[in-house]
């Protein structure tokens, strides 16, 4: 074997630094201080507050399956046209069609009173007249889990979790999971019904807070579900104080009424050099049905069509394509997001750099990411980028892409987590109140900030951030 020289070990040395340091991503002088330029003049831009306000009075609410929801397609593609993308196209979605006709709930005994209610997404129909039985309560899932079937069997099983505010809405991972799993649990113990106070921070609103259940389709093992609002939660648990059986009557005319094929809208600014690689952005377009859906998650679909269509108006295309994704049904179950991974699965390499808004319209407050070790850096240039808007950047944490873009996530594509200030979020969040008085356009012209900059900067990057299929695997705790 050859002895290499003193010289000869620090020369390859050079040069394998030298090759390491072409690895990086690193994104060019030139495209930070455009994206700073369009940064600052998204904050003057009313590109998405015109966009959210038209959609939510011309629309309103677009419950997945429903009129609405086909009337918002139509509505998306004509605005994301007028918009001037290059590409807009639909890919079809199909997921099971469920209907709210009717909902309203009473205590019976020991002290007759109405109480607020709304069915849970998913919930099964009560029969015809309504169903009365006892009440049993449970602190929280685990002692549901560890309850004799034979004290819930026939009884309508009520959960309490009460949600606490807090800047990045974490509780909500135990609300949601109650609401999720609860029912499911419940039915699978014999009970007639479950009920939960609202997954909610609002404390005295009474608007009871809907979402799904774990319930799949007509053919789970389901039964009706419902939220009580927060005061009538309250009124219920001090009328279970007494020590008396307390009986409740629910009516529920809502169910399963067979598949619907709606679908993923999808804008485009077509890359100049590099087409085919994908920056993905979006929101979800399908809402609840009791409000308009302005802050969930009609802002989220014009913060980033607001952003794409700045850059589309700079002197310069970005050299990858810009693609804003609405997408179909997020709230029964992320039907648009997996429809939208399994479709282009196998192009996840080509699919740069993602993530979803959908968490409001508060302004956005924290980065984290997942990306290869060699694009840390260029994550920083971009949190660089954005800190002058009150974004730090979190090394610590991944960034798990949002709700839908999740999916891709999974299966390889590198993200960012975008969060925004959701204290308040909590308060309005699947209830009547989600209109658009709850959005302020400063803040949601924030938001389009730190979409239009980043997005650029990503589409300008020499080098990529490591997508491929399954490259972030390890991710356990992405937001």
């Amino acid at each position: 074997m050859k002895v290499l020289s003193a010289l000869s070990l620090t020369v390859v040395s050079a040069l394998a630094a030298s090759a390491a340091h072409a690895a990086d991503t690193r994104i060019p002088d030139a495209a930070v201080r455009a994206a700073e330029q369009l940064r600052d003049r998204a904050m003057n831009d009313g590109t998405a507050y015109k966009f959210v306000t038209d959609l939510t009075t011309e629309i309103g609410p677009r419950l997945a399956a429903s009129d609405n929801d086909a009337k918002a397609r139509e509505w998306v593609i004509a605005r994301f046209k007028a918009l001037g993308f290059d590409k807009v196209y639909a890919e079809p979605v199909t997921y099971p069609k469920w209907v709210r006709r009717h909902e309203s709930g009473a205590i019976v005994a020991p002290f007759p009173q109405n109480l607020v209610v709304t069915a849970l997404g998913h919930s099964f129909p009560t029969p015809a007249g309504g169903l009365t039985a006892e009440v049993v309560r449970f602190e929280n899932l685990d002692a549901l889990k560890a309850a004799d079937p034979a004290t819930v069997k026939g009884k309508i099983v009520y959960v309490g979790f009460r949600m606490q505010r807090h800047k990045d809405g974490h509780d909500y991972g135990t609300g949601s999971s109650i609401r999720v799993d609860g029912p499911p649990l419940a039915a699978g113990k014999g009970a007639g019904a479950f009920l939960l106070r609202s997954a909610g921070t609002d404390a005295s609103d009474r608007m009871a807070h809907t979402g799904v259940t774990g319930f799949a389709d007509a053919s789970a093992n389901g039964i009706p579900a419902a939220a009580l609002s927060n005061p009538d939660a309250d009124q219920l648990e001090r009328v279970l104080a007494y020590g008396k059986p307390v009986t409740v009557k629910l009516d529920l005319d809502v169910g399963f009424d067979g598949e619907y094929t709606g679908a993923n809208v999808i804008g485009e600014v077509t890359g100049s050099k590099h087409p085919d690689q994908i920056i993905d952005i979006g929101g979800h377009l399908d809402s609840w049905d009791p409000g308009t859906g302005a802050i969930d998650d009609a802002a989220g679909v014009a913060i980033t069509a607001a952003a794409a269509h700045l850059i589309k108006q700079m002197p310069q295309r970005p050299e990858r394509t810009i693609r804003v994704i609405a997408f179909a049904n997020e709230e029964a179950g992320l039907y648009g997001g997996k429809a939208y991974a399994q479709q282009h699965a196998g192009e996840v390499a080509r699919h740069v750099l993602g993530t979803e808004s959908d968490f409001g319209s508060g302004p956005i407050w924290r980065m984290s990411a997942s990306v290869k070790p060699q694009a840390r850096a260029a994550i920083a240039q971009i949190a660089a980028v954005l800190k002058p808007l009150g974004v730090d950047y979190d090394e610590t944490k991944s960034g798990g892409g949002g709700s839908d873009l999740s999916q891709m996530h999974a299966k390889g594509m590198a993200a960012l987590t975008l969060l925004q200030d959701g204290a308040h979020y909590f308060d309005v969040h699947h209830t009547a109140n989600d209109t658009l008085d709850k959005i302020d356009p400063k803040e949601l012209a924030q938001n389009v900030a730190v979409y239009a900059a980043w997005a650029y900067m990503a589409a300008q990057a020499d080098g990529d951030f490591g997508s491929a299929p399954g490259a972030f695997a390890k991710d356990k705790d992405a937001e």
